[in-house]
C-alpha cells in the first residue's frame, strides 16, 4: 500500500439496515434467498435464509423467542391465486431458526470494518411434500419494511421484500436440487478498491449456472394495526405471483445500475465474480439472480436480495509524520520537512495505528549513501544546504503477515535566517518608537518577504521598518517574525522600556461654573501615564490629590485655579496650570415645618413654613395631588396615606436646594357610646347605639350582656340599634344597666375593643 496517501479515505460498503415499523417489535431483515433439496420425488426440503442488523441489540426473527407473530411461507400451484391448503392450513408455520454471527469478510486486510456493524444469519428448514406436476410450485416469504434511508428506491420506509422460488415442472421430473449460494456478500466492502467478489453457488447435480443482476421485488406493506392482511408487514397468507418490482430513482438508478460506482457494478454470467469500484455515499438495494440449465433447459432460478451502506473507514496502519507541506513528484505525494540553519533533524512519527505497527524503517538517499534507522522518531544528519529524499516503511517485513505503509519524505535543509532589529525614542517626552530591521539571511539579499511586528500593545504591523506611537507606558515586549523565500522563519523579540511624559497635559472639564457644594470628575486625557507614574494634582482651594483622573468637592463658593504635574518612572516631569478652571456659585438650603405634624381625615389641612437658607423661590410638591409657588402654603389632602412633600428653592445665582419631607395622612375612626335610653315608643332616645366617623373600619361587633352573661343582642351594623328586647323581638328587657362590648378593626389593622354600660329606663 502506497504511502503517498497520508490523508487517504476510503469508501466503505456496509451491508444496510433495513427497518420495520411494528411499535414495540421490528425486524430489521436486510437480505436472503430461499433454496430446495429433493430426497424423492414429491419430497423436498427447503432452506430460507434471512439476515438482520443485530447492532443495540438488533430484533428478533419472525418465529424467534419473543418474536410478535410466527413466521410463515405460503405455496401456490400453477397459475392459482389460491393457496395450497397443507395440513390443513393455507400457510406453513416455520419453526424457529438458527441463528448465527456474521463475520465480516474483508477482502483487504489492511482495512479494519466500523464498530457499528453486526449482522446475524437465520436458516429455516422445513419439509414439504409436493407431488410431481406438470405445473409449477411457487414457495413464498413477505416481509415489510426496509430501511427509510435507502439511496435508490423509491419510498423505501414503506417498501417491502419477497423471497421466493420457483419449482418448475422440469425440476420436479428430474428432482432437481437448486443452486446454493456459497457466502453472503461481505458485510464490509470497501470502495477505493475493487470490490472482487465471489458471488458463485454450488449446484449438486452439475448444472450449467449463469449469473445475473436482476431485479429485486417488494413486499408486504406498513400496516402494522393488522400485520398479517395483504398491506401490512406480515402478510399471511403471502400474496401469489407475479410480484412487482421495487421503484428505482432512475436516473441514475435501476436493477443494472443500483448503485453508484465506476466502473459499474456488475457480475460475471459465467462465474458470478462480482466487480466494480463503488464511489459514493448511500444505502442501495441489489438482487441477484442465478438459474440452472440441463441440456440447455432451464430448470430454475435463485433469488437473492441485498443491501449495501456506503460509509468512509481508514487502513488500520498509516504512515504519517509531522511535516511543514506536502508535495506531489510524478503522481507521488510526498511529506516535505524543511530545516532551517540546522543540518540534524528530528523526525516526529505520527503514524497509526501504533498498536498495529510490530516495526518501522527510516531511509534516506544522504550523498549516495543509503542511511537508516529502526527507531520510532529518529534524527538524521544531513552534510549541508540541499534536498534529500527518503522514507518511513511500516512494517517492512510484510512475510510476519502485517499491514504494510510507506510516507515518502523530502527533506531541504534551508541555510540559515536571523531575525534583529534596533528600536529608538525618547525616554522623557511622549512620542513615537521607530524600529529598523536588522535581520538576515543565508538564502541572500532580497530573500526575506515578510515581516510580522508585535508591539506588545495589542497593535501589529507588516512593515519593514514600522513607526509605532504607544497610548499607553509599559515594558513593551516587541516582537519581530521573518519569513523568507523558503518559508525559513526567524524570531527575535525584545523589550521597549516606554516611560516617558506626555508631550501635552489636557483635562476635562476645559471650564466648570456650578453651585455649591460642586463634586466634579477630573478626567486626565493626558498619555501615556498609569498608576507607576506620580501626580499632584492642586485643585486650587487647598486640597491635593494622586490619583490619575480624581474626583473632587467643592465646598465653598469662589474661583479656583487648578495644577497638575505628572512625573515619570524615569524622573522626567511636565505640569500645566488651568486658571481660573472653576468657578463655584452660592446655593440656597432648603428647609421646611408643618402643622399640624399627625394630619388625619378629620384634620386635612395642612399648614407649610419655609426655614431656607436665602431663596428668592419657591416651589412646592405634595405628594401626587397638589403644588404651590407660595412661601407658606396650606393645603388641605382628599385622601389619607403617605405623602412625599418637597420644596425646591432658588438663590439669586440660579442655583438651586431641594428637600423633602414625608407627611402620613392619618386614616381615623371615633367611636362614641351614650350611657342610656329610653325604649318607650315616644321616637326620642328609643334605640341604643354608638355614634362617630366609621369610614375606613371593618370586623365591627357589638354585643349587650345582661349581669347573668346572657347575650341580649349583637349586631356587625354600626347604625344598627338594640330596641331593649332580647335580638329585638318579645318583651322588654327590665330596667337596669347592661354590658355593651364593641370591637373592629381600624383601617390600618388595629383591632380596637370598647367596654360601656347601656342603662335603660323606662
Amino acid at each position: 500500500m502506497s504511502g503517498t496517501n497520508k490523508q487517504t479515505r476510503v469508501l466503505f460498503f456496509l451491508l444496510a439496515l433495513l427497518f420495520l415499523s411494528m411499535q414495540a417489535h421490528a425486524a430489521h431483515i436486510i437480505g436472503g434467498d430461499i433454496t430446495y433439496r429433493c430426497f424423492n420425488q414429491g419430497s423436498y426440503r427447503f432452506t430460507l435464509k434471512l439476515y438482520r442488523d443485530c447492532f443495540g441489540g438488533g430484533a428478533p426473527f419472525d418465529s424467534a423467542p419473543g418474536a410478535p407473530f410466527a413466521g410463515t411461507v405460503t405455496v401456490y400451484q400453477g397459475n392459482s391465486s389460491v393457496p395450497m391448503v397443507i395440513n390443513g392450513s393455507s400457510s406453513v408455520s416455520l419453526p424457529p431458526p438458527v441463528i448465527t454471527h456474521v463475520q465480516p469478510n474483508l477482502s483487504n486486510p489492511c482495512l479494519d470494518p466500523p464498530d457499528d456493524v453486526c449482522v446475524e444469519e437465520g436458516v429455516y428448514t422445513f419439509d414439504l411434500d409436493l407431488p410431481v406436476s406438470a405445473q409449477s410450485y411457487h414457495i413464498v416469504y413477505q416481509r415489510c419494511c426496509r430501511n427509510g434511508t435507502i439511496t435508490n428506491i423509491n419510498n423505501p420506509g414503506g417498501t417491502g421484500e419477497t423471497f421466493y422460488i420457483q419449482l418448475t415442472p422440469a425440476a420436479q421430473q428430474f428432482c432437481n436440487d437448486s443452486p446454493v449460494f456459497e457466502d453472503f456478500p461481505p458485510i464490509v466492502i470497501c470502495a477505493g478498491e475493487p470490490i472482487d467478489f465471489d458471488h458463485s453457488a454450488t449446484d449438486a447435480n452439475g448444472d450449467v449456472l449463469v449469473y445475473e443482476l436482476c431485479r429485486p421485488f417488494t413486499g408486504g406493506g406498513p400496516n402494522t394495526q393488522n400485520a398479517t392482511a395483504p398491506g401490512g408487514v406480515a402478510p399471511d397468507p403471502d400474496l401469489p405471483p407475479p410480484y412487482t418490482s421495487v421503484s428505482f430513482i432512475n436516473p441514475p438508478f435501476n436493477f443494472n445500475f443500483p448503485l453508484s460506482a465506476d466502473p459499474a457494478l456488475a457480475i460475471n454470467a459465467n462465474t458470478g465474480f462480482m466487480t466494480g469500484v463503488p464511489n459514493g455515499l448511500g444505502q442501495y438495494v441489489v438482487g441477484v439472480c442465478v438459474s440452472e440449465f440441463r441440456n440447455g433447459q432451464l430448470l430454475g432460478r435463485v433469488f437473492r436480495d441485498f443491501q449495501f451502506n456506503v460509509e468512509l473507514c481508514e487502513f488500520n496502519v498509516r504512515a504519517d509524520i509531522a511535516e511543514d507541506d506536502t508535495v506531489h513528484l510524478q503522481g507521488q505525494e510526498y511529506f516535505v520537512v524543511n530545516a532551517c540553519g540546522i543540518n540534524s533533524v528530528n523526525f516526529e512519527n505520527q503514524s497509526t495505528q501504533v498498536s498495529n505497527i510490530n516495526s518501522v524503517l527510516w531511509e534516506f538517499d544522504i550523498a549516495g549513501t543509503i542511511e537508516s534507522s529502526t527507531q520510532w522518531s529518529p534524527t538524521f544528519d544531513f552534510p549541508g544546504v540541499g534536498t534529500y529524499y527518503g522514507q518511513l516503511l511500516l512494517n517492512p517485513n510484510v512475510s510476519s503477515g502485517s499491514c504494510s505503509d510507506t510516507a515518502l519524505i523530502e527533506v531541504n535543509v534551508f541555510p540559515g535566517i536571523n531575525a534583529d532589529f534596533t528600536f529608538d525614542y525618547d525616554t522623557c517626552r511622549a512620542g513615537p518608537v521607530t524600529f529598523t530591521d536588522l535581520s538576515a539571511s543565508g538564502a541572500g539579499p532580497g530573500s526575506i518577504i515578510s515581516w510580522d511586528w508585535t508591539f506588545g500593545d495589542g497593535n501589529l504591523s507588516t512593515e519593514q521598518h514600522p513607526v509605532h506611537i504607544y497610548q499607553i507606558p509599559g515594558e513593551m515586549p516587541v516582537q519581530l517574525l521573518i519569513r523568507d523565500t523558503n518559508d525559513c522563519t526567524g524570531l527575535r523579540t525584545k523589550t521597549v522600556r516606554y516611560f516617558p511624559v506626555p508631550q501635552l497635559l489636557v483635562i476635562a472639564p476645559s471650564e466648570f461654573i456650578g453651585c455649591q457644594p460642586a463634586e466634579i470628575f477630573f478626567n486626565n486625557l493626558s498619555f501615556p501615564v498609569n498608576e507607576s507614574y506620580t501626580l499632584n494634582w492642586d485643585f486650587g482651594d487647598g486640597g491635593t490629590g494622586s490619583d490619575i483622573s480624581p474626583t473632587y468637592i467643592y465646598e465653598d463658593v469662589g474661583t479656583y485655579t487648578v495644577s497638575l504635574e505628572i512625573i515619570s518612572p524615569l524622573g522626567c516631569s511636565i505640569d500645566t496650570t488651568w486658571n481660573d478652571l472653576i468657578t463655584i456659585l452660592p446655593s440656597p438650603i432648603a428647609d421646611f415645618t408643618f402643622s399640624p405634624a399627625n394630619p388625619s381625615n378629620l384634620v386635612p389641612t395642612v399648614s407649610f413654613f419655609d426655614q431656607s437658607f436665602e431663596p428668592v423661590a419657591w416651589k412646592w410638591s405634595f405628594g401626587n395631588v397638589g403644588a404651590s409657588v407660595q412661601q407658606n402654603p396650606t393645603f388641605t389632602f382628599p385622601d389619607t396615606g403617605m405623602q412625599r412633600i418637597e420644596l425646591i428653592v432658588f438663590h439669586q445665582s440660579g442655583c438651586t436646594d431641594t428637600t423633602a419631607q414625608f407627611l402620613d395622612v392619618l386614616p381615623e375612626v371615633r367611636y362614641f357610646l351614650p350611657n342610656a335610653f329610653t325604649p318607650n315608643g315616644d321616637g326620642f332616645n328609643d334605640g341604643f347605639r354608638g355614634n362617630g366617623v366609621m369610614e375606613g373600619a371593618t370586623e365591627f361587633n357589638l354585643s349587650i350582656w345582661n349581669r347573668y352573661g346572657e347575650r341580649l343582642f349583637e349586631t356587625n351594623d354600626p347604625d344598627y340599634a338594640w330596641n331593649g328586647r332580647k335580638d329585638n323581638n318579645g318583651d322588654l328587657a327590665p330596667q337596669g344597666v347592661y354590658i355593651v362590648v364593641v370591637t373592629f378593626r381600624e383601617p390600618r389593622g388595629t383591632l380596637r375593643e370598647l367596654r360601656g354600660y347601656a342603662t335603660l329606663v323606662k
